[in-house]
């Protein structure tokens, strides 16, 4: 079901900016006990990107209200925050808009993530590559359409998620969640100043991490590193951490740094 500006709605007028340009941004969050899970975090992170497309944000509050009102009764779910820059305009130019639109969906919780958490998920390579824009990288705007053909890539070789590359060969994310890995007891995660998303989970993993004693370094690293470690895990905010049991022919245990880490995500 749909919410457009707090009303129940299945269209969206073909004006509207995000339907002809992809000019807005959008977050996907866990709702576990009919509450919103890291809201702060998600709302501060479509601050910042609204921010940066230089869309008037929305009232915050009200936001919420209409959240609340589309939460279901479900143990875990997820709900969908859309925001567009608005209806008008001629062209590529921002101004003349009315104003912004507000699309909530929500959804059940993906049945198959249960057994990700717990027995692990086995990921491919993708061969297509993330350009970079700096300009726009980190920032989970509306304009996804590398991701789209990189999961159409994966679909087509029937494997549900895959390692995804930028144009210089470093690693930089999965097709839908951040990677990390473990070597030593140190966690690696890709720096995505130039490509990919900066996930809320992943944000939640670092500072979790640092604060309990886990060394966690940032950094451009090769898929070579990546093979090389000794554990592997994705996150997004749904799915929280899942370890990764293969990524192509290379298998992972799931070990005991991201046993402690789901612990401390679980808890926090």
């Amino acid at each position: 079901m749909y919410w457009v500006n707090g009303r129940e709605a299945e269209t969206i007028s073909l004006h509207d900016r995000s339907f002809q340009y992809g000019d807005g941004c959008f977050t996907t969050m866990l709702v576990k006990g009919g509450q919103v899970q890291y809201w702060d975090l998600h709302k501060e992170r479509m601050q910042s990107c609204l921010g940066l497309l230089g869309i008037s944000p929305p009232d915050w509050s009200q936001v919420e209200g209409w959240m609340q009102n589309a939460i279901t009764g479900k143990t875990e779910s997820g709900i969908k925050l859309h925001i567009s820059r608005g209806e008008g305009g001629r062209g590529y130019s921002p101004s003349k808009i009315k104003g912004p639109n507000v699309i909530i969906s929500a959804f059940d919780f993906p049945a198959h993530y249960a057994s990700w958490m717990t027995e692990g998920v086995q990921l491919g390579i993708c061969s297509n590559r993330l350009g970079h824009n700096p300009m726009l990288a980190g920032h989970k705007h509306n304009n996804r359409l590398e991701q789209v053909l990189l999961k159409s890539e994966m679909d087509e070789k029937d494997l549900s998620d895959g390692i995804v590359l930028d144009i210089k060969a470093n690693v930089i994310e999965t097709t839908m969640a951040n990677v990390f890995w473990v070597n030593q007891g140190v966690v690696y995660t890709p720096d995505l100043t130039n490509a990919g998303v900066k996930g809320v989970m992943q944000r939640v993993i670092i500072d979790s991490a640092t604060k309990n004693g886990i060394e966690v370094r940032v950094g451009d690293y090769s898929l070579k590193e990546l093979y090389a470690a000794e554990e592997v895990f994705i996150s997004n905010s749904l799915l929280r951490i899942a370890p990764v049991k293969a990524i192509g022919s290379q298998s992972y245990a799931k070990g005991s740094v991201t046993k402690t880490i789901q612990e401390m995500i679980n808890q926090w």
